[in-house]
């Protein structure tokens, strides 16, 4: 861990209205969680450069960042270490030639459950809810996306 206890976050909002919002379900930790795609930003590199990086490494996708659409403005604590502060950043993204992504139908629907195992699915706009999306300031987005988006 560095010297401070804040950990930042980069995320990616691919919204397509008719077929939903682009979600990453994962196994991490012995546990099953529900995020948007995106991951942590390394020292040395800026937040757009992490997002390109993470979507890239998960799916092999080059995208475009439309633009910034929230970063986190209250207190949470990390689901992993209490002892860290999480900062979330998040921005509007579209892939740069279309998604070829192998899409799930239901949540966790992994090859084999294991350590790292990822799946990406589609959660309709209107359907964005805590039930469905793990990480608190997840939640609280999806409700901003559902109130922007939804029909």
């Amino acid at each position: 861990m560095s010297g401070y206890p804040f950990v930042v976050r980069v995320y990616g909002l691919d919204i397509d209205i008719v077929k939903g919002v682009l979600v990453s379900d994962e196994f991490f930790k012995e546990r099953f969680i529900t995020k948007f795609p995106g991951g942590g930003l390394e020292f040395g590199e800026g937040l757009q450069d992490c997002l390109r990086r993470e979507f890239m490494e998960e799916t092999g996708h080059k995208i475009e960042i439309v633009r910034h659409y929230y970063t986190t403005d209250f207190f949470v604590p990390s689901a992993f270490d209490s002892s860290l502060q999480v900062i979330s950043v998040y921005y509007l993204i579209q892939s740069k030639a279309g998604w070829a992504l192998e899409l799930s139908h239901r949540p966790f629907q992994f090859r084999n459950v294991e350590e790292g195992a990822q799946a990406f699915r589609r959660i309709p706009v209107e359907e964005l809810s805590s039930e469905n999306l793990t990480l608190p300031i997840d939640q609280y987005v999806g409700r901003m996306l559902k109130n922007d988006f939804g029909k």
